[in-house]
């Protein structure tokens, strides 16, 4: 093989790597994070369920976050940890994003990691 198509294969395999990279599906934010994967939490039990599923106007309590979560010490840092109550505000129309209520601050989460937020529902 000479030099030539040694190049023309190498910009071949280049070009081919890069299809790849650019079919795979993305998250509807656009944060580069794979949609397809599936989350790594086990749905809970006993009443208890994530953030990512419960409706507008609901108040619920953390029970627990889980350890695999992207950004966990973030989510401390702004006071989501067991024990604390939140309320849910809003989704966003294509359901990326999930606005919450804590200790009087109104935040934006993504819906992935919204996931791994383990809740208990308060009763009203």
């Amino acid at each position: 093989m000479n030099k030539k198509t040694a190049a023309v294969l190498g910009l071949a395999n280049r070009a081919a790597e890069s299809v790849k990279i650019m079919t795979k599906k993305k998250c509807s934010c656009g944060c580069g994070c794979d949609a397809a994967k599936t989350p790594e939490y086990t749905v809970p039990v006993n009443g208890e369920t994530t953030l990512a599923d419960l409706p507008v106007g609901t108040k619920a309590t953390i029970v627990k976050v889980m350890p695999k979560a992207r950004g966990r010490k973030k989510f401390a840092d702004v006071g989501l940890v067991p024990g604390m109550e939140l309320l849910i505000e809003a989704h966003a129309p294509f359901g990326g994003l999930i606005r919450v209520k804590i200790m009087e601050t109104s935040m934006a989460l993504h819906k992935d990691d919204a996931e791994n937020i383990v809740l208990k529902q308060d009763v009203q």
